[in-house]
């Protein structure tokens, strides 16, 4: 049986929803790291890398933490040109998730500063919900955005490449994780494949054998398997049909079946291009 005991703090607190802390699409480096920010003084411009190192988030952690919070609409990001021409990476941090739209609009209200060209957040933590704005109804819950549609793929790649690269992730854990962005240029090279000859079942067996043995991990995927399809084998010539039947011997080939009467199959070695062995020529013949 679970007990829970709480004492509320009387300073040095942030009120969050319970609904961020329970957020079915962020892991705890995320949650961590999104709490961390919101409760930072108002005013203060602490980035999220270095957040993740005060509060301990490897490197690895903290990027996946952060792909999260942005998928989520929690932390929106972009580059702007500043003063003397120095580009900026403005970030922004919402309790609430927000569109492309509604985060451009918040970010474009405050110009990049010239004094911190570095990373940094523009505006102050928007703790009261989300921006007001005659088009966005009434609905302010907690799910994420509508993501941005996926852009066309290239239209000079046939669909059998492309069926190859997605079903790469079936083939092996392996690759599993293959950049989105990637997609394209693998399916270009396994064209390259499938014009040369090669078969669908062919560049996966290509692929598998060209993986790491073992428990040796894959960190980059997408380059492994762009470095095994650049090079294209030739063809392999089709092999002949196994034979279905037993080899006629070199000393049988010669021989030709008589057309007489007897009892079974009578085979006889002809001169010319006679038919009768010769006991059935001589009885012909009347010979005897």
């Amino acid at each position: 049986m679970m007990y829970r005991h709480f004492i509320a703090p009387s300073r040095g607190f942030t009120q969050f929803s319970h609904d961020l802390i329970r957020h079915p699409s962020l892991n705890s480096d995320a949650v961590r790291l999104l709490t961390w920010q919101l409760s930072l003084p108002e005013g203060a411009r602490e980035s999220l890398s270095r957040t993740a190192e005060k509060a301990r988030i490897g490197a690895c952690a903290f990027t996946r933490a952060k792909r999260q919070l942005k998928a989520a609409g929690f932390v929106h990001e972009r580059r702007v040109q500043g003063p003397g021409g120095r580009w900026v990476t403005q970030q922004l941090v919402s309790n609430r998730p927000l569109s492309e739209a509604q985060a451009a609009k918040l970010l474009g209200r405050t110009p990049p500063s010239p004094v911190n060209p570095t990373v940094g957040e523009p505006t102050p933590r928007p703790t009261d919900g989300y921006p007001k704005d005659e088009h966005l109804g009434e609905d302010n819950s907690i799910l994420p955005p509508e993501p941005d549609p996926e852009p066309e793929p290239t239209p000079d790649v046939p669909e059998e490449a492309r069926a190859v690269v997605g079903t790469l992730p079936l083939l092996s854990p392996a690759l599993k994780h293959i950049p989105p962005g990637m997609r394209d240029e693998l399916a270009r090279l396994a064209a390259a494949w499938l014009a040369a000859g090669h078969t669908s079942a062919a560049i996966h067996a290509h692929l598998l054998r060209g993986l790491p043995g073992g428990d040796t991990p894959v960190h980059r995927p997408g380059g492994l398997v762009r470095y095994l399809l650049r090079a294209i084998p030739p063809v392999a010539p089709p092999q002949p049909p196994p034979p279905t039947g037993p080899g006629i011997s070199a000393r049988l080939a010669e021989t030709r079946e008589c057309e007489g009467q007897h009892a079974q199959a009578t085979l006889f070695r002809p001169v010319g291009d006679e038919t009768l062995c010769r006991q059935c020529a001589e009885e012909a013949a009347g010979v005897g």
